[in-house]
């Protein structure tokens, strides 16, 4: 249970930190912006590791787990404020 609770935290950190550097106003509210950080962090993060990009043995492993996990909650914010919540 703690393990969602973490994920939750770290979502709703990587969707506002999106939020920040997408342009224009997403007007989505504080569980979706954290619903949506958490699936694109998820998503990310499942596509670095199934193309064999990401490592996290290495520090620059993780570092670039990091920024895919913002890379992949952006577009999932994107996407679903510019064609799904209109």
């Amino acid at each position: 249970m703690l393990h969602w609770i973490w994920k939750f935290i770290l979502g709703l950190v990587v969707g506002y930190a999106a939020r920040f550097i997408l342009p224009g106003a997403q007007n989505i509210g504080f569980w979706m912006t954290g619903i949506l950080g958490v699936v694109g962090s998820l998503g990310g993060h499942g596509l670095a590791h199934a193309t064999g990009l990401e490592s996290g043995e290495k520090p620059t492993g993780r570092i670039f787990s990091a920024l895919i996990s913002l890379v992949g909650a952006a577009i999932v914010i994107f996407v679903y404020a510019k064609f799904i919540h209109h």
